[in-house]
């Protein structure tokens, strides 16, 4: 067992552990640690625990200190420097007409370090840029090319739900998703309807795809041969979330379907949800 710490960099970012070195932190508080890009000041989101040794990437790193009113003071002049950085980068692109759209600006805290964040359909060459940014800022740059998803992230924004994008309020990670989920959890497959103001697939499918799954295992498929109350028949429509099955009748095909709950059926040969190849070749470029 090892007693550490998890440190967050951003708002809603990854966590990352590091040995308290024999100091107890709370969540909220602010430290300095030392990380692959530089000195960094960054904020416990997870108070001392002790965890098995097989869930740390060893050799872990020391807290430096604990963040004095100085370092704070330093957090927020880089925040400033930022806003600055930004409008000039901004102006320098459109200087070398580069296709590229700037994101995001972040100073490490030790100012060792300069980060600009873009987004651009191809690769960019952007070699003149660096040096006229060097020149200018005297310090090292890095232009780090990003997806949308990140964009969005950093960005922040509303969803098509009227709620903050759910990558900028609470999830940590991008996990992947797919169409199939999007199919076995009943949705159109419209990319208006299933994509997020990023464009890609939303997010909200992926985290909400286990409750789907675990009723998928109790509940007929659409195309379905199910016993009913009246007879046999064809699942035409499911409601998951309800447990209701809409089926048609085979002695009475043409007349309206009966809907019946999921616990007054039994199944005699289940059917499949698949995504059609035409529909997969379709909303590929979503699943990116």
């Amino acid at each position: 067992m090892a007693n550490i710490v998890g440190v967050r960099f951003k708002d809603v970012g990854k966590i990352y552990y590091f040995d308290p070195d024999g100091k107890k932190l709370n969540k909220g508080d602010h430290v300095i640690v030392e990380t692959g890009r530089g000195v960094e000041c960054g904020e416990i989101a997870m108070a001392n625990r002790d965890i098995p040794d097989s869930d740390i990437n060893y050799p872990l790193k020391k807290l430096i200190r604990i963040a004095t009113e100085a370092d704070l003071k330093v957090v927020s002049e880089n925040k400033e420097k930022e806003k600055r950085a930004f409008d000039i980068c901004v102006r320098k692109i459109q200087a070398h007409n580069l296709k590229m759209k700037l994101v995001n600006v972040e100073y490490t805290f030790d100012n060792n370090k300069i980060l600009f964040y873009f987004t651009a359909d191809g690769r960019v060459d952007f070699r003149e840029l660096v040096k006229d940014l060097a020149y200018i800022f005297r310090t090292r740059i890095e232009l780090r090319q990003i997806g949308v998803r990140d964009e969005a992230k950093m960005l922040g924004g509303l969803g098509i739900c009227g709620r903050p994008f759910c990558c900028n309020s609470f999830l940590g990670d991008f996990q992947p998703v797919s169409i199939k989920m999007a199919k076995e959890q009943g949705m159109s497959l419209n990319p208006v309807k299933i994509s997020g103001t990023c464009g890609r697939l939303m997010c909200c499918l992926k985290y909400e795809q286990d409750a789907y799954s675990d009723l998928l295992k109790t509940t007929p498929k659409t195309g379905a041969i199910v016993n009913t109350p009246d007879g046999k028949g064809t699942v035409t429509d499911m409601n998951l979330i309800m447990g209701k099955l809409t089926v048609s009748l085979h002695k009475a095909p043409e007349a309206a379907a009966h809907i019946y709950n999921v616990s007054d059926v039994t199944v005699i040969k289940d059917s499949q949800i698949k995504v059609e190849k035409s529909e997969m070749e379709k909303l590929k470029k979503l699943e990116k």
